[in-house]
């Protein structure tokens, strides 16, 4: 496949690397020289120089002949007009934009403008991903990460083992044996900055981060194996105001469930905005790391506090003053991803890394064929990915055990006609099952080979 990714930043150069690491034939264009010359250097792309946006720029690009373009840049007008021209011009089939702006959002979702009129096959919001990913975060509070799957029926939880945790210095293998009702499997584990996909004779120990593939009816027991106490979400603080805040504070009031929301933000006109938009949700104007309008706002009664301003520095020192003025659970936005180290010695027990989801998104709707769910973990280290077993996949008609998977892939569960499968070495898989597969990042082609889905994309 001829991809042309336009915008060389986080995500496009992370979207360039996924690609172009499974050998599809990727042209970054960015207007800033430097940003295209590291992509050329550290991975296997060519780089064109100017506005995505300009037709002799795309034509530059190779726009003739390509498959998809993904545009990416800073500027949403940007993405919207070079989706125009790719459409208008080179007749380019799948064209995916990520737009911020709400006005231009609220107008796309609400139809106001048509395909014929604004041609974009896919428009990705990083605020509404980023909210999506807030609000699985405060539904699993224990869990530092968590992405549903298999329609809702699974999921995957991010767990930090802590000295008390039960199963410490247990082999995995036993853990079917102490636990053979639990429908949970570990799929992955980072230790010391390593992640690494287990094998069964594998112990757990103290500082490790552990992903869990887990049925959704399961979730809470399985938390409380590994160590963690489960609590109701009633009282949040959030931390933030901006689209992101906004977004989860209005999901939260849907909710039959009440929840009570309390809403810092330092912005006066942004305070204002948001209290004009939310109904029940308690807005206060002021800074986030002003201890006596934290207990103003009640943060030592809050079950969680949220933090989603601009600022990653501001993000982490927040949560820090929130969890030392008594909050049990602070989560923090963090676009830097040198900064997530810091996490665990500052007691920030979530982060939400923008570009990782909004990365996800865009390589789900990517890898649209058979493959019916993408998230990357980490940067981008690994993925969970969920797809429909073709009856000419190799892996049809075999018993898990027999299949030649890769030592960094493991299997994490299994959807058959509507029924969730804990997978175990003697599982046979069917043509027409749904398959969730944890995969290091190197192993991805492989998995895809298997699965043989990489011949359609979209």
């Amino acid at each position: 496949m001829k991809v042309i990714i336009c915008g060389a930043g986080q995500v496009g150069w992370q979207i360039a690397r996924q690609l172009s690491g499974e050998k599809n034939a990727v042209t970054v264009v960015d207007s800033n020289a430097d940003l295209v010359r590291r992509a050329t250097d550290t991975l296997d792309v060519q780089g064109v120089t100017g506005f995505a946006s300009h037709p002799d720029v795309l034509e530059r690009a190779g726009a003739r002949d390509a498959d998809m373009i993904i545009a990416a840049t800073y500027s949403d007008e940007v993405n919207m007009v070079t989706c125009q021209v790719a459409h208008s011009v080179f007749d380019i089939t799948r064209k995916i934009a990520r737009i911020r702006s709400q006005s231009y959002l609220e107008a796309i979702y609400a139809d106001l403008f048509r395909r014929e009129h604004l041609p974009i096959d896919v428009v990705i919001s990083p605020e509404r991903e980023v909210a999506e990913a807030a609000l699985q975060r405060l539904a699993a509070p224990a869990a530092f990460d968590t992405e549903s799957f298999m329609g809702g029926r699974a999921q995957l939880l991010g767990i930090a083992l802590d000295e008390d945790c039960p199963v410490l210095n247990t082999p995995l293998r036993q853990l079917n044996d102490l636990f053979s009702t639990l429908r949970a499997i570990v799929v992955g584990v980072r230790r010391e900055d390593r992640l690494f996909a287990p094998e069964s004779g594998d112990q757990l120990f103290a500082g490790d981060q552990i992903y869990v593939f887990t049925d959704t009816e399961d979730v809470n027991r399985t938390l409380e194996i590994f160590g963690k106490t489960t609590k109701k979400q009633e009282r949040i603080v959030i931390i933030g105001g901006g689209n992101v805040g906004l977004a989860v504070a209005q999901a939260l009031e849907r909710r039959t469930n009440r929840v009570r929301v309390k809403m810092i933000e330092k912005d006066r006109a942004r305070a204002e905005r948001a209290a004009d938009a939310l109904e029940r949700t308690i807005v206060l104007n002021g800074d986030g790391m002003d201890i006596d309008l934290l207990m103003e706002a009640n943060i030592e009664r809050a079950d969680a506090v949220l933090v989603v301003t601009d600022d990653d520095k501001t993000n982490m020192l927040a949560s820090v003053r929130a969890k030392s003025a008594g909050c049990p659970m602070a989560i923090a936005l963090v676009n830097d991803p040198t900064l997530v180290p810091l996490m665990a010695p500052l007691d920030i027990d979530a982060y939400i890394n923008p570009r990782a989801t909004t990365v996800s998104s865009i390589l789900r709707h990517i890898r649209h064929g058979r493959v019916r769910a993408i998230y990357s973990i980490g940067d981008a280290e690994a993925e969970v990915i969920e797809a429909q077993v073709l009856s000419t996949s190799p892996i049809a008609g075999r018993d898990i055990r027999d299949i030649d998977f890769p030592e960094g892939v493991l299997v994490g569960a299994v959807l058959r006609e509507r029924k969730l499968i804990k997978p175990t070495g003697g599982t046979r898989i069917q043509e027409g099952d749904i398959i969730a597969l944890f995969a290091m990042a190197a192993d991805i082609p492989e998995v895809e080979r298997l699965l043989q889905v990489s011949i359609d994309y979209f």
